[in-house]
């Protein structure tokens, strides 16, 4: 019997989860997320003013994308851009995300009045074959390394970036597996996804390609540890609809 455990990525949980391979410093997946300046922290305050905070990539000077479960239910909300904060005056999240089907349509598309004005901004990825395709992945989530329980995980609002594969496409998603040194699709700079990371975003080519939406562990009676995949809200599948809400000041 396989169990299939679902995390959302802006609670804590006792679950087993990680972020970065330990043979590998934690100065360099810091130093690696060091010049993408589009990869910002969102927080802000539900209806019934419990605060919220996740991740988020802007994709030009006044809209952003993130997943749509970390603005559900929000009464306001702001954007960190290297320090400066910025109203966010409008969010829209997909017709189709439900509450309780997290990794379906989960997107959400946001706007500042206020320009961010930084240097550049990622294209978005237009091609539908991502799997099996390097990926680099980032956000302010949670930080720990692999195989340690989300509890001892750290909070320090802190951006990191690294590496991996995806592995499959299910749905909306791609797919993400937690490796270990010695399988055969470990990356030089292995990274998964943490607590307070969904919205973040994933890159193929330096191109738009996913935004972080679940972690999952998967149980299985054939395999001795838990298995760890993350799932991306395809940007492919979501072009259109990105585009026509895409505020234009």
């Amino acid at each position: 019997m396989v169990q299939i455990l679902f995390l959302l990525l802006f609670l804590c949980s006792s679950l087993f989860a990680g972020t970065t391979d330990p043979n590998v410093p934690d100065s360099e997946y810091i130093q690696y997320a060091s010049s993408l300046d589009y990869v910002v922290e969102i927080e802000g305050k539900y209806n019934d003013d419990t605060l919220f905070y996740g991740s988020a990539v802007l994709i030009d000077d006044h809209n952003f994308l993130t997943a749509a479960h970390v603005v559900e239910n929000h009464k306001s909300c702001k954007i960190s851009v290297n320090r400066n904060e910025f109203l966010v005056s409008r969010v829209i999240s997909h017709p189709e995300f439900k509450h309780d089907r997290i990794g379906f349509a989960d997107i959400a598309i946001g706007h500042s009045i206020k320009p961010f004005k930084i240097k550049r901004y990622p294209s978005l990825y237009h091609d539908s074959e991502e799997q099996n395709k390097i990926c680099v992945i980032s956000g302010y989530g949670m930080n720990g390394k692999f195989g340690t329980e989300s509890g001892s995980l750290a909070f320090d609002r802190k951006r990191r970036a690294g590496s991996n594969i995806i592995d499959k496409i299910e749905n909306d998603t791609l797919i993400c597996i937690e490796t270990y040194r010695g399988q055969d699709t470990h990356t030089t700079m292995e990274f998964m996804i943490a607590s307070g990371d969904s919205g973040g975003p994933l890159f193929i080519d330096n191109k738009l390609a996913g935004i972080h939406s679940v972690l999952t562990t998967v149980k299985s009676s054939v395999e001795p540890k838990r298995r760890v995949e993350s799932a991306h809200t395809r940007i492919s599948k979501f072009l259109k609809w990105i585009e026509n809400n895409r505020h234009r000041n």
